[in-house]
């Protein structure tokens, strides 16, 4: 999960004419028509990924105070994951394009397989540890039979006669400004430069068979739902030999009576007595990592937030655990015994008024900002 501005390599006041200028830049570099890297294509879909979001003022604001995971889902501002297809077409949105830019292609590229979206749920104890989880999904994999060709065993595809091998068909037009070339995949052979006339039995000529799959996903510590994790490569293969798309994994954090969570930091909710208020008593509360000892100290007031340092979750890339929270509910039983209607009558007798100035009414004011 890299930072966006590191990404571009901009700073985080970068402007957003800098922020294009960078991007710009970093798409010529590692545009797929013009860098063969292997990695090229994934640093491409990064680089337009980030500019994509820090672009749009709204998006760039989301992220900056909440990072990718406020970026999660239509709900906030309808952010999804960039695949190659996108990306392409947001660069040459914001660029153009003319022929000859990067130098002519000869032929398309095998059509890359699409993303896989699923979504993982784990609990808090799995946020406070990090861990590894299996992921069984449908799936298309490169046919065993033809070797993802799509062609009957024995045979191969062969030239399309449309484009002449190059996946490519061009319209010369003019106007007053010259003469303009219009290129656009072939529709014969989709682009491929190549076409099937005696396909494989099996996979009937697309190269690419339905299958099951279990991948071992690492959940880092700290997550929250609507986190992503891109596992690249790990989606359905492209037909007739194309690459993999990506395998994107939608974390959801189950729901935990015990805590309600801000960040890092879960508040819990203790009930006690009046005795254990008044006298002080010794509890256990539960965290992520196991229960906990707890002190009530004597005198404690109703609403009373007590830390536990160090026993909430970890922050998510960083150093460090939150806290848990102990908000104290003083408990008023509904119904009494006769024994305990008499000892509290006594008591009533001996303890007098509550404070009107001070102590928790002090607290009180003081938390509403009075």
């Amino acid at each position: 999960m890299s930072d966006y501005y590191a990404t571009l390599g901009v700073n985080r006041s970068a402007t957003e004419d800098e922020i294009k200028k960078a991007y710009r830049r970093l798409a010529m570099e590692f545009h797929p028509d013009r860098n063969g890297a292997p990695d090229a294509e994934a640093k491409f879909k990064e680089i337009t990924e980030a500019y994509e979001v820090l672009k749009d003022p709204q998006q760039r604001s989301t992220y900056d105070r909440y990072g990718k995971s406020g970026l999660g889902g239509a709900a906030r501002g309808g952010f999804h994951h960039v695949d190659l297809s996108e990306a392409l077409e947001i660069f040459m949105r914001d660029f153009g394009g003319f022929e000859g830019m990067f130098g002519a292609r000869q032929r398309q590229d095998p059509r890359r397989g699409q993303d896989i979206k699923v979504t993982a749920r784990i609990t808090l104890e799995e946020v406070a540890r990090g861990v590894r989880k299996t992921i069984k999904l449908k799936t298309l994999e490169r046919c065993g039979t033809c070797e993802g060709t799509g062609a009957k065993e024995g045979t191969r595809p062969s030239a399309c006669s449309t484009c002449n091998g190059t996946g490519e068909v061009r319209r010369a037009t003019r106007s007053v400004f010259g003469q303009f070339v219009a290129v656009a995949a072939c529709p014969t052979c989709h682009g491929e430069g190549t076409v099937v006339t005696d396909p494989c039995e099996v996979c009937r000529g697309d190269g690419r068979v339905r299958t099951d799959k279990s991948v071992a996903v690492d959940v880092p510590a700290g997550v929250s739902s609507n986190n992503y994790l891109t596992l690249r490569g790990q989606g359905a293969v492209g037909p007739r030999g194309g690459p993999p798309g990506d395998l994107i994994v939608m974390l959801e954090v189950k729901d935990d009576d015990r805590f309600e969570r801000q960040d890092e930091h879960l508040f819990h909710d203790l009930p006690v007595s009046f005795s254990q208020a008044a006298l002080g008593a010794r509890t256990v509360v539960p965290t992520p990592w196991g229960d906990e000892v707890f002190e009530i100290p004597a005198g404690t007031q109703t609403e009373s937030v007590f830390r536990v340092k160090g026993k909430g979750l970890p922050r998510l890339n960083q150093h460090g655990n939150g806290d848990v929270m102990v908000r104290v509910h003083v408990w008023t039983p509904e119904r009494l015994t006769d024994e305990q209607e008499t000892l509290l009558r006594q008591l009533s007798e001996i303890e007098g008024e509550p404070p009107r100035k001070g102590g928790i009414w002090t607290r009180i004011k003081e938390a509403l900002g009075a």
